[in-house]
């Protein structure tokens, strides 16, 4: 596979390189692999930390920045950060209001997370942890016990992040940030593989004129494999999966997210679908957004995330934010 870099060993360094060159606002260590907005700490706030394997981006780097994340810490590709990177974040953001750490539930994150905990708190720093677990396709995968957390993650950091901007305190953050992944499911589909800068060639096998219906942000199994559906039958697919799960009762935030490799033309084209599913499922839908921001390289497909919301959720979304990957409001 042809990829647009150095060596697969400083893909990781070299990528924060160029983010702090384009991205001055932002605070970067590229040896200890942390990403804080150039403000932090700020005086009285909730400091939201996250982080994961890197591949995945814009998240969660690109969503560091006033309105949403405090910090980030990249891992290597598709692997975990480790609780050093975590604790070093947390110093660097915490004001005295406490942190937060979003964590999505893989295995390896949740781990270290955890230990990054107990140690932040041995350092004399409140920590709150709130687990994304939005993906209603398997229950147990391959880096996960229990459902896996992929699309959700953006509305968890964005809604949470609001709130924190406005200075609520450290439990009602956490609360408001359990209430949104509560409200929140997702389902992916693949229509091809995602390849790895260490191992330079697909990571899965997916035959030509198949697809995986329930597909992993690293490539993880999913239900079951098909032979290539149309944008209409997908969205049906996908939509459906996740109303069976999630069954709204108020308006609901959409998003048409690109695994990596997917053109906007077609994840437009994705979206009418989706809304016309929605539409004929008698779902109100309150904010829609499609792109790029929960990617798995440069696979090809698509996920669709819905996120119920109240009044208050909902002017908590549409709250300023100001960061690389999502932006509005300033």
């Amino acid at each position: 596979m042809k990829m647009l870099i150095n060596v697969a060993e400083t893909v990781v360094a070299d990528a924060l390189r160029g983010m702090a060159a384009a991205h001055p606002d932002l605070t970067i260590d590229v040896e200890n692999r942390v990403i804080v907005r150039r403000d932090a700490p700020v005086a009285g706030k909730v400091a939201l930390v996250s982080g994961g394997g890197s591949g995945h981006e814009p998240l969660h780097g690109g969503f560091v920045g006033p309105g949403m994340l405090s910090a980030a810490c990249p891992g290597e590709v598709f692997t975990s950060p480790v609780p050093d990177q975590m604790v070093r974040a947390a110093a660097a953001v915490d004001s005295g209001a406490g942190v937060l750490f979003v964590v999505k539930n893989y295995t390896g994150d949740v781990l270290n997370f955890d230990m990054a905990a107990e140690l932040a708190e041995d350092e004399g720093i409140q920590v709150a942890k709130v687990l994304v677990n939005d993906d209603v396709a398997v229950t147990d995968s391959l880096y996960t016990a229990g459902r896996r957390g992929t699309g959700a993650t953006l509305y968890v950091e964005k809604i949470a992040g609001a709130a924190a901007e406005e200075g609520m305190p450290l439990e009602r953050v956490e609360a408001i940030a359990r209430q949104v992944n509560e409200n929140a499911r997702s389902f992916g589909v693949a229509l091809s593989a995602c390849s790895t800068p260490a191992k330079g060639s697909p990571t899965f096998d997916l035959p030509t004129g198949e697809l995986e219906l329930g597909v992993g942000i690293h490539g993880e199994p999913g239900r079951e494999r098909r032979a290539m559906m149309t944008s209409s039958e997908i969205a049906d697919f996908a939509v459906d999966a996740v109303l069976e799960d999630l069954r709204p009762r108020n308006p609901v935030l959409v998003l048409v997210n690109g695994m990596g490799a997917t053109p906007l033309l077609e994840l437009y084209g994705f979206n009418a679908e989706v809304q016309r599913v929605l539409a004929e499922r008698g779902v109100v839908v309150a904010h829609t957004l499609v792109g790029d921001y929960v990617t798995s390289l440069d696979m090809a497909g698509a996920s669709v995330t819905l996120c119920q919301v109240d009044e208050e959720l909902l002017r908590l979304w549409n709250a300023p934010v100001r960061t690389a990957g999502l932006r509005w409001g300033v």
